[in-house]
């Protein structure tokens, strides 16, 4: 997807994102044993997981200058060439800021030559998009902001195996009451986006056309005073979390017992 400059998006971003806790247990099972890690496209530091020596790389200095005093030693940087050697760090992690990237595969590459153990991403496939009603119903436009490769089921996954080797996917449904205000987490909550400064958080309403936004938050309102909406998604109103093409996708960079015993020749 087209980048979305956080130093002009991002100025009130510590303000409705935060870190769910049960995103970031699920992201810190992803860092296994890793004691060195690297947060790229850190951000605020929302997921920089605690008890571990972590080192954040963000490019924007807005972003930067939200974080909070304790937070990890950060670096001005990106994720296409960052300022470390080979091997720096156990494990290196991207939340939410891959597909920010100008140059994603060379943002992975990079992941996974400053990492020794294992590299590990939580985002959204997107092929799945079109899972989310909001998308669906409401912000069609969306789909036209992916790259038309990335359409295709398959593309996402087959570029991480590419670029990383062996990976492992496992989804992660989101709680409907997820406190960080990502574009997938106010599923079960449609109010929150009639709210401006929910949608200032979340880059998809600063990439979308503003005609495109109007008009797509102004039907979820009238379906909203019409009680349309609920009608339509009543399956929804009782779930606990929801499928929307969330994963922690973890790549696994220690050489197997096979490998060792039958090296790849020079």
């Amino acid at each position: 997807m087209e980048a979305a400059s956080y130093d002009r998006i991002g100025r009130n971003y510590s303000v409705t994102r935060r870190a769910d806790p049960r995103l970031a247990s699920a992201i810190s099972e992803g860092l296994g044993n890793a004691v060195t890690v690297v947060n790229v496209g850190a951000g605020a530091g929302a997921y920089e997981p605690a008890g571990r020596e972590v080192t954040a790389v963000e490019p924007s200095e807005v972003m930067i200058a939200q974080r909070s005093a304790g937070s990890a030693r950060v670096v001005r940087g990106r994720a296409e060439a960052l300022p470390f050697a080979d091997d720096s760090f156990d494990a290196a992690m991207a939340v939410l800021s891959d597909h920010h990237w100008n140059d994603r595969r060379r943002g992975l590459e990079e992941l996974k030559r400053v990492a020794r153990e294992r590299v590990v991403l939580f985002n959204a496939n997107p092929a799945e998009a079109e899972l989310f009603w909001l998308t669906r119903e409401y912000l069609p436009e969306f789909v036209e902001l992916i790259p038309e490769r990335y359409r295709h089921e398959e593309t996402w996954e087959m570029e991480l195996r590419d670029v990383l080797g062996t990976v492992t996917l496992l989804p992660v449904p989101i709680p409907h009451d997820c406190w960080d205000g990502f574009y997938g987490a106010f599923w079960r909550r449609p109010e929150a986006y009639l709210q401006r400064q929910v949608r200032d958080g979340i880059s998809v309403f600063a990439r979308l056309s503003s005609e495109a936004v109007r008009r797509g938050i102004e039907a979820l309102r009238v379906d909203l005073d019409s009680g349309e909406w609920r009608e339509r998604h009543a399956d929804l109103l009782d779930l606990p979390a929801l499928h929307l093409g969330y994963y922690v996708v973890i790549a696994d960079l220690t050489p197997s017992a096979d490998d060792e015993q039958h090296p790849r020749p020079l």
